[in-house]
């Protein structure tokens, strides 16, 4: 977990199947929803600096 100083709380509205969703993953992985929202962002994000690394080598 982030130190507090680094965490910055977020307001988030999501569409009542993606909070099951997320409600689901997050017991099923037995973590709680903010670890759940953080890993699929961070997932995003790795996917993305791939893709870019990706267009970079092959120009």
């Amino acid at each position: 977990m982030l130190p507090k100083a680094v965490s910055k709380p977020v307001m988030l509205r999501l569409p009542a199947d993606v909070k099951t969703w997320l409600e689901q993953e997050a017991a099923r992985m037995m973590a709680s929803q903010n670890s759940e929202i953080v890993r699929c962002l961070r997932a995003r994000m790795d996917a993305d600096k791939r893709a870019a690394q990706r267009e970079r080598a092959t120009g």
